[in-house]
C-alpha cells in the first residue's frame, strides 16, 4: 500500500509503503485526528516510524502499490 501525507510549508510530500490495509491506514488517521494526539504515526513494510504532527499534516493519500516496469516494455 502506497501512502502520500502532504505537509504544510513542504515543498514535497512523504511517500512511504506500508503492509497495513488501506482500512488501517484510514483508521489510524482518523484516530489521530479524533483523539488530539498531535502526531499521526505510521510504520513502513522496513519497520521504519513516520511521525508528523497533525495540525501540519494537508492531505493523506491512501493508493494500492502498483508493480514499476522494467525495461522497454509496450503498454
Amino acid at each position: 500500500m502506497e501512502v502520500k501525507i502532504g505537509v504544510q510549508y513542504a515543498p514535497r510530500e512523504l511517500v512511504l509503503e506500508s503492509a497495513q490495509s488501506p482500512a488501517e491506514i484510514e483508521q489510524a488517521v482518523t484516530d489521530a485526528f479524533a483523539n488530539g494526539s498531535g502526531t499521526l504515526s505510521l510504520t513502513d513494510e522496513k519497520g521504519r516510524r513516520i511521525i508528523v504532527p497533525v495540525d501540519k499534516v494537508a492531505y493523506v493519500e491512501i493508493a494500492e502499490a502498483s508493480p514499476r516496469a522494467v525495461g522497454f516494455t509496450v503498454r
